[in-house]
């Protein structure tokens, strides 16, 4: 699972009002190298809640991203391959993602995140 996919992902369990950011525990990761596209970064940036982002890139021990960010950043070439790296070349194998309201786990197996609720969730 790359920090793409957790800045995307909330808990929808039955009657869950805080369900973002899920909390990032991982157990195994992966460096993949993926094509460094600015133009694909420039169109995600608008769709990344920075501060959820930031705090997992921290987690998965991405250092050297700022604390706030700006539009005009975007032209610097520097900050973009640190987001790319962080955004997509960084997977989480194994690990869980935790519910911030409940404490519900979900794991992650092989990169893939297992967001399916329990019938009494629903």
């Amino acid at each position: 699972m790359r920090l793409l996919t957790h800045n995307m992902l909330a808990s929808n369990i039955k009657g869950v009002k805080n369900g973002f950011p899920l909390r990032l525990e991982p157990k195994e990761l992966e460096t993949k190298e993926v094509d460094f596209n600015p133009d694909f970064l420039k169109r995600m940036f608008p769709k990344i809640e920075w501060v959820a982002f930031r705090e997992a890139a921290a987690i998965v021990n991405v250092q050297g991203l700022p604390a706030s960010v700006t539009t005009e950043m975007l032209e610097d070439e520097g900050f973009l391959k640190a987001f790319h790296h962080a955004l997509l070349e960084v997977h989480v194998q194994e690990g869980r993602l935790i519910c911030p309201e409940t404490g519900r786990a979900f794991e992650i197996n092989k990169g893939i995140p297992n967001m399916m609720l329990n019938e009494d969730e629903c």
